[in-house]
């Protein structure tokens, strides 16, 4: 049995799984917009900087995002305990 803030098993592998989701379609989508010469092994300077720059502006934008979520959530919350302060018992 797990206390409230721990995590069971199963949602440390789901918490594991959705990364892993994340991040080979994060890799997939960077790889299929940067790199586009097959006849050498190694990356070119301009792939390996557009790699890093779709990779720096994917974490930006979703660590964006998620924080206009919290912020929404926060002000759902807020909405939600002052209208049931409102309304009558």
């Amino acid at each position: 049995m797990t206390t409230p803030g721990e995590m069971s098993e199963a949602d440390q592998i789901k918490t594991f799984k959705d990364f892993l989701t994340q991040y080979n379609k994060l890799s997939e989508l960077c790889f299929n917009d940067c790199v586009h010469d097959f006849t050498s092994r190694k990356l070119r300077s301009s792939e390996d900087k557009c790699t890093v720059n779709c990779m720096e502006k994917y974490l930006r934008t979703n660590q964006r995002v998620s924080q206009r979520f919290h912020e929404f959530q926060m002000i759902a919350n807020e909405n939600m305990l002052a209208l049931a302060q409102k309304s009558p018992n």
